[in-house]
């Protein structure tokens, strides 16, 4: 064969070679069996998120809580002045609404019936009332006190004199929102009319800012913006005029706005440390920061407004005047005004054991279990207020009779 036909032929069988590799390489990967083909997973389904947990809202009234009644011994040494305290206030009881939902004003006709003619005052507590405990077995909760301030003020603006206390507005509006819904019983708003709309009344930053000045609603002047400020939260208290009488002013309303009380906000912001508010500290801060001191007092936007009064005083929420040691203010939402008191506390480092009446209301004084012993007046009831802050259980005495809470 002729060397180019020999080339020829190799090269043939070189591609027929190559073809065959090909071919094989095909066949091997037909058999070779594929992997399975996993199917795609759903998607995940979305979280779901919990629905928010709901804060139960807090009571409204007494009649909301639990009821616990409670064995108790009339302290024999309060007695005599608890009877007449809550004589005087027999005729406010039998014409109120009860707004802690606990009683009806005719549930205490047989109790103050007894009481104008009781000889003997224990007995008579012991024989016409029974003891509950609201909130908590033991109705455990907060006693501060207030008395009657005295502080320098004239009827009139004069040098010295700057600070003035104001009357009750004409414009200002109170509306029981209970008259309109009766889930809101005992609730009430305050503020003025607008043209056709009910708005809120200033806050003591806007009245200290001029909004109620040349309106002739100046009750008085204070000569210590401070303890005027202290006065108001007191809620009643005697002016020394500049002549050495004495103006004894009352309240007589409040703006609406909610009461805050500037000893936290201090202790809040680390300018007193805690449990370090009292009176005294407070207005040694106040006096110690005058650039300082309007922002503060600004802080609490409740400014309360006060009549003249004549006679005995201080007046209190019922309408009677308050007696050192046996008067309390309280919430009205959770004790019936007029009802008698078993309070269990420390005053002034001693142990208090006493019956007293609730015959006072205060813009502090908020929820079950929390009241505010009347210590009178003078140094000493200002020195023992300013500084009680103690555990305190009371125990509500209600009626004999009383056929428990009802709608």
């Amino acid at each position: 064969m002729a060397a180019g036909a020999r080339r020829r032929v190799k090269i043939h069988k070189r591609r027929v070679q190559k073809h065959l590799w090909l071919l094989a390489l095909v066949l091997l990967a037909a058999c070779t069996p594929h992997p399975a083909q996993i199917p795609a997973l759903p998607p995940a389904p979305a979280a779901v998120t919990p629905p928010a947990a709901t804060t139960p809202p807090p009571p409204r009234r007494a009649a909301d809580l639990p009821l616990t009644p409670r064995p108790f011994t009339v302290p024999p040494a309060s007695a005599a002045p608890a009877l007449a305290a809550f004589r005087s206030s027999c005729p406010a009881l039998l014409r109120r609404d009860d707004r802690s939902g606990l009683t009806k004003s005719t549930d205490w006709a047989a109790a103050c019936t007894a009481a104008a003619s009781a000889a003997d005052p224990a007995s008579f507590f012991q024989t016409w009332f029974q003891a509950v405990a609201i909130g908590t077995p033991s109705g455990t909760g907060l006693s501060t006190g207030y008395f009657e301030p005295e502080i320098a003020g004239s009827r009139t603006a004069a040098p010295g004199y700057r600070a003035p206390l104001y009357r009750r507005p004409p414009d200002l509006i109170e509306a029981d929102l209970g008259a309109f819904a009766a889930d809101l019983k005992g609730r009430k708003l305050r503020g003025r009319v607008e043209g056709r709309t009910l708005v809120p009344y200033p806050d003591r930053a806007a009245i200290m800012a001029g909004a109620l000045a040349g309106k002739g609603l100046e009750l008085a002047w204070a000569a210590d913006p401070y303890e005027a400020f202290f006065l108001e939260i007191q809620g009643s208290g005697r002016l020394r005029l500049p002549d050495g009488s004495l103006m004894r002013i009352g309240y007589d309303g409040q703006n609406g706005r909610d009461y805050v009380a500037i000893g936290r906000v201090l202790v809040a912001r680390g300018d007193l440390p805690k449990g370090g508010a009292t009176m005294d500290t407070i207005l040694a801060w106040l006096r110690g920061h005058p650039a300082d001191a309007p922002a503060l007092l600004a802080a609490n936007p409740s400014t309360v407004f006060f009549r003249e009064l004549a006679g005995p005083g201080p007046i209190g929420a019922l309408g009677v005047p308050v007696v050192a040691g046996v008067s309390v203010a309280a919430d009205p939402a959770f004790v019936p005004l007029g009802a008698p008191l078993l309070v269990t506390t420390t005053l002034a480092g001693a142990p208090l054991n006493a019956l007293m009446v609730a015959q006072d209301t205060g813009g502090a004084i908020k929820g079950a279990n929390r009241i505010d012993l009347f210590l009178g007046a003078g140094a000493a009831a200002r020195a023992a207020a300013g500084s009680q802050a103690a555990v305190t259980d009371v125990l509500i005495l209600l009626p004999r009779d009383w056929p428990g809470v009802r709608p």
